[in-house]
């Protein structure tokens, strides 16, 4: 029977992994480790290969030519960002790609709000002061959601789960998008980045990431944000230029800013130190107060991994047997 290879699972991806298998009888094979190039050959056997990682899977290309010769026909990301697999390669030998494109828009959407939540209302200052014994609260007065702007660049179904929310607790929603969704309009104004950046008090990045929107954030966009506002990114680290924000927090350009994903970090996350993140540029962050770093858990929660799971190996299943999912990537995507 045909297999499944399914790299680097966290355990709780594994659990589910382990319930898709016996639900439907098909062999899935866990690997503890990302698909690279040096580890490919772990591929061989199995019709379709499975992962979650950022880093591409591939330096040179040639994974794709060894895919390929070993009869792997699908090449399943078990989340939504593309910028790990070299789509037009995967097409060029024969095999289909897919993606995880909503596997829980509430859970990323959600942490924004933790996130912003905490800024806003200087949660983390407050439990810094704690932590020392200082349960004053004189100068940390913080303004309510209703006297707030939001601006949020990436419009789509996480974007767009965002506005819902801090529209229904009485923010003003702003957007930017390169495909203006005016279904939206009842929660959210669209309007330029120009503006979005001068207007709003919270800017939330949800991108993807391409040549485009690698460095979006930079010190020229940050300077044209308020002094008083916050960054977040729930996107993708490279999004955000990092060099630049720490600049610009430095020098008190912006106010704070939340990071669920930051740039490196397939070198920084999942993975225990004995002494300090070995990354001097997080260390810095680290010791900032008005900054909050999380380790990419936007989509861990129990719903977005069970369906991350399912809908990946269902994908899989599916194409090894010659059919189609709606979850393919064509070249026009």
């Amino acid at each position: 029977m045909a297999s499944i290879a399914f790299y680097y699972p966290l355990d709780e991806e594994r659990v589910a992994a382990d319930a898709w298998s016996r639900e439907r009888g098909i062999d899935v094979d866990c690997y503890n480790f990302d698909l690279l190039d040096s580890t490919v050959e772990t591929a061989k056997g199995h019709k379709a290969v499975c992962y979650r990682q950022r880093v591409p899977i591939s330096a040179d290309g040639s994974l794709y030519d060894r895919l390929a010769e070993y009869g792997v026909g699908h090449i399943g990301l078990r989340s939504a960002g593309l910028d790990t697999v070299d789509i037009r390669r995967a097409h060029a030998l024969g095999m289909k790609v897919t993606n995880v494109p909503s596997y829980s828009p509430p859970a990323v959407a959600e942490l924004v709000l933790t996130h912003v939540m905490t800024l806003v209302r200087q949660l983390n200052l407050f439990a810094d002061r704690a932590a020392h014994n200082d349960y004053i609260v004189s100068g940390l007065m913080s303004p309510e959601l209703s006297e707030l702007t939001i601006g949020i660049i990436g419009v789509g179904r996480i974007g767009s789960q965002v506005a819902r929310i801090f529209h229904a607790l009485g923010a003003t929603v702003i957007g930017n998008d390169i495909h203006e969704n005016h279904e939206f309009d009842d929660i959210l104004t669209f309007v330029s980045k120009d503006e979005l950046f001068a207007r709003a008090d919270v800017v939330t990045m949800h991108t993807w990431l391409d040549e485009h929107t690698r460095h979006l954030i930079n010190a020229d966009t940050l300077r044209r944000m308020k002094p008083t506002a916050y960054l977040v990114n729930a996107s993708r680290g490279p999004v955000v230029d990092t060099d630049a924000l720490i600049d610009a927090l430095d020098a008190g350009v912006i106010r704070g800013a939340a990071l669920d994903v930051v740039e490196g970090e397939a070198t920084l996350y999942n993975k225990t130190y004995d002494g300090r993140i070995p990354d001097l540029r997080y260390q810095h962050l680290q010791d900032m107060p008005n900054v909050i770093i999380s380790p990419h858990v936007g989509f861990f929660t129990d719903i977005a991994v069970h369906n991350m799971v399912f809908e990946a190996l269902d994908d899989a299943w599916t194409i090894i047997q010659g059919g189609t999912s709606p979850h393919e990537i064509h070249f026009d995507e």
